[in-house]
């Protein structure tokens, strides 16, 4: 039935039939927001859970002294000098992997880092002295010295910048158990990067102390790392 102007009666429709005309579309902006938030909240879920099985299988493995991550690597810095963990015994690194163009989450991984020194340095000057900050590029066919020095420029100064060949890199991140996967290239040969978003926290003779995930806030990774630095190892 369709109706026409206020005050008229009902007028038949084509062929005699009533038909019903829609005011909206099969799918609303209110059920596309719906199903995109749904979607967004599935995500993180997932994404929580899997840090949260990370740093439960960390846990174990630090507790029971046989660390299944890590072990002996060797890179190059940025002075074109071979090294190898050994070169940074006596500090406790905080290592992280990532790339130089990398658009959003490797820079703030990165900051959240230089926030986790500065901290350090106000309120635990002491221990800040003891760490260094390590920066190993998963992506070192395009992240040579020369960009890397460039790309250090942005962050806190106390960063160590690593590169090497794709051997060597690939080994120290099958080493940490490093999620690296190159995305699909453009027209131009521009690609992204996926990777794990892991900070590695080591001790001074470089075993691995503890995991600190994309989750936690610059608070939280200090409150960690003061921890290990000062809980004595039980015998």
């Amino acid at each position: 039935m369709v109706y026409g102007r206020p005050g008229e009666g009902p007028k038949e429709g084509l062929g005699g039939q009533n038909p019903t005309i829609s005011k909206r579309g099969p799918v609303s902006w209110f059920t596309l927001g719906f199903v995109g938030v749904t979607s967004a909240a599935a995500v993180g879920y997932f994404k929580v859970q899997r840090e949260r099985r990370l740093e439960a299988a960390m846990g174990k493995i630090v507790s029971t002294g046989k660390p299944a991550i890590g072990g002996p690597w060797t890179a190059i810095d940025m002075n074109g000098q071979l090294v190898s963990e050994k070169d940074f015994f006596g500090k406790f690194t905080l290592l992280y992997f990532g790339f130089a163009r990398c658009p959003d989450i490797c820079p703030s991984e990165m900051v959240k880092v230089g926030k986790v020194m500065d901290t350090l340095k106000r309120d635990y000057p002491d221990l800040a002295e003891q760490v260094q900050p390590l920066f190993v590029t998963v992506d070192p066919a395009r992240d040579s010295i020369r960009s890397l020095k460039e790309y250090a420029q942005d962050f806190h100064p106390t960063y160590k910048f690593l590169t090497g060949t794709p051997e060597q890199v690939q080994k120290m991140a099958k080493a940490y158990r490093v999620y690296v996967s190159k995305a699909d290239e453009t027209e131009d040969g521009d690609y992204l990067v996926d990777h794990s978003i892991v900070l590695y926290f080591h001790d001074q003779q470089g075993e691995l102390l503890d995991v600190c995930t994309q989750s936690m806030k610059p608070s939280d990774v200090v409150e960690r790392m003061v921890k290990g630095m000062t809980t004595k190892p039980t015998i």
